[in-house]
């Protein structure tokens, strides 16, 4: 939560003037039009960004570090929508509140604008208006394929996608530097701690990745990886 943050030592605070478009931006959209200002927070790993339900003031995007939005069950259980990586654009809603809770995952620095001052520009500016629509779609299509993941695919499936959109998004040099440990793999595909693992395991002895660690992998066999996941 940001008012938690604001106060706690834990939390650096720090303006910035509007930037030019990074490499990595998702869109440019906080960075690159005039009149928004940004201001960047970095949170610890497992600090609270936002909690569900709060007034969804800001837009956020992530600069360093991994963020994981998610949702308590009213058994306790933990269910994650999203990973949000590097340029990253999250905490955009379509209501006054945010519908999931938001966490750092490890160490992170997000970079915040008002949401109220990113409508007024889109008003202006269709650029900003074209940028807020191609966030808000992709989140979409995610939020599709998620719940077609949850509900219609096996546990190796389940596994075999979530590798393939990390190979996607962060796999440097051939290997994947998972910033999100297996219990969040687990919420995150719906399967216990234990199913993730023996996945994981029966792929390695299958030859189809390597695991170098915990959270260091080498995909050695994409394309047997993509006939599991169909």
């Amino acid at each position: 939560m940001l008012t938690q943050s604001n106060s706690a030592s834990s939390s650096v605070r720090r303006k910035v003037a509007p930037l030019p478009c990074a490499a990595n931006d998702q869109f440019g959209i906080l960075t690159g039009h005039a009149g928004l200002v940004a201001t960047e927070f970095t949170y610890r790993k497992d600090e609270e960004i936002y909690g569900e339900d709060e007034q969804a003031e800001y837009v956020y995007q992530v600069i360093r570090g991994a963020v994981r939005t998610y949702k308590l069950l009213s058994d306790g259980r933990r269910q994650i929508g999203a990973f949000h990586l590097p340029g990253d654009v999250f905490g955009l809603e379509s209501g006054a509140t945010h519908r999931l809770a938001a966490e750092a995952i490890l160490d992170t620095t997000l970079r915040l604008v008002k949401r109220k001052s990113l409508e007024l520009s889109a008003q202006s500016d269709v650029r900003v208006a074209r940028d807020l629509w191609s966030i808000t779609s992709g989140e979409l299509q995610h939020a599709e394929n998620h719940m077609l993941l949850l509900g219609r695919k096996t546990a190796m499936e389940r596994v075999a996608t979530f590798l393939l959109e990390m190979d996607r998004r962060i796999a440097k040099t051939g290997m994947i530097a998972l910033p999100m440990c297996r219990r969040d793999i687990g919420d995150y595909l719906g399967l216990t701690l234990e199913t993730v693992s023996r996945a994981l395991s029966e792929l390695q002895q299958q030859g189809v990745l390597g695991l170098s660690g915990a959270r260091q992998i080498v995909l050695r066999n994409r394309e047997r990886l993509a006939d599991l996941e169909a």
